[in-house]
């Protein structure tokens, strides 16, 4: 199957730059996979829309402030980091820090901006006068070696809420509560799970009072969700690792309402891989704790899990546009996406909401 194949047309007005004036207040497109109907909504009126004793599946990842500017110690120039994940080691070959390996906080895999020009070796000055080294020369990461432990604590004064490169401004204050879910527990992630920024505190209180049950997984946001599909058939697409937990209790939940035939609805892609990766379909169970998934979900996939998804609208030739048209159908997706376009929905991070039954 083609990349292009998942290819649509989209006006740059419709990609939302701001979030809606008030968290909640989104248009809610309901797509209905039997009839192939589509409902406009809005998201105030999704408790209505749910069958009693479904259970919402939330992921309470944080995103911290993992987007970081520096300055070359050498050229002067400005350039700009994506930490991606903590490393508990040095890179191989990495001989930066004499005398000792560099101990916890000290290693970053990063995104790096025009990465071509950065050559391992060279050095940034971030805020606060702490000073970092370049590393590896990996085209896609980079590993970025701090000459101190650096922690959320740090990255909350100088680094950045990382917003996607679609919206065309920078971070705001606006951003810190904005581009997080109420919900937001874990930090770890490197981009929002952006399906739950629609969900209010008042939301889940009348999803409670409407007979839902709400479970949380943990899912950390990089690569894996957010890396652009570049090979030209979808099945050359790697993806990467994502790192994820299930507690006990959430575990039994969701067991305990697939054995009552009761709907289990994903709030966000990263709920679905997370799910789908964990079932263990032959013993009807979800594994425990810590785990990593690299699953790519595209049409063909066998849903085992998941019963309804929550999601946003997705960017062209994504491995998230792919995952929804695996669970609705690529035509009706796209059909879908077409009539949201017609209609101005919001798309993207900030956008409008869809929910797919």
């Amino acid at each position: 199957m083609k990349t292009s194949d998942f290819s649509f047309e989209l006006p740059e007005s419709l990609i939302a730059q701001t979030p809606p004036e008030k968290r909640g207040e989104s248009r809610l497109m309901v797509l209905d996979r039997a009839s192939r109907a589509t409902g406009r909504h809005l998201m105030a009126e999704l408790p209505r829309l749910l069958e009693e004793g479904t259970l919402l599946v939330f992921n309470n990842s944080k995103v911290r402030k993992a987007r970081l500017f520096g300055v070359s110690e050498r050229m002067g120039a400005r350039a700009e980091f994506l930490l991606l994940r903590e490393l508990s080691s040095a890179p191989p070959g990495f001989s930066g820090f004499s005398g000792e390996s560099g101990g916890r906080g000290r290693f970053w895999e990063a995104l790096v901006q025009r990465s071509k020009r950065r050559r391992a070796g060279s050095r940034y000055v971030f805020g606060g006068g702490m000073g970092a080294e370049l590393a590896g020369e990996e085209a896609e990461r980079r590993v970025l070696a701090f000459d101190a432990p650096v922690g959320d604590a740090w990255l909350d004064i100088h680094g950045h809420i990382p917003l996607p490169p679609y919206i065309r401004r920078e971070d705001t204050p606006d951003d810190n509560a904005r581009y997080q879910t109420v919900y937001a527990a874990v930090t770890g992630s490197a981009a929002a799970p952006t399906a739950g920024l629609h969900f209010t505190r008042e939301i889940l209180a009348e999803l409670e009072r409407r007979g839902m049950e709400s479970a949380f997984v943990t899912l950390h946001v990089g690569l894996g969700t957010f890396l652009p599909v570049r090979s030209e058939h979808i099945e050359g697409h790697l993806m990467h690792e994502e790192c994820y937990s299930i507690d006990d209790q959430t575990a039994a939940r969701i067991e305990k309402a697939k054995r009552e035939g009761r709907k289990i609805l994903a709030v966000g892609t990263t709920s679905v891989r997370t799910l789908e990766s964990a079932w263990d379909e032959d013993a009807g169970t979800l594994r425990r704790g810590d785990g990593a998934t690299s699953i790519f979900i595209y049409p063909g996939y066998r849903f085992r899990a998941v019963d309804m998804l929550f999601t946003n609208f997705h960017t062209p030739r994504s491995t998230l546009l792919m995952l929804v048209s695996a669970f609705a159908g690529r035509g009706f997706i796209l059909e879908s996406y077409a009539e949201a376009v017609r209609c101005g929905y919001r798309f993207f991070s900030y956008g409008d909401a869809m929910l797919i039954r």
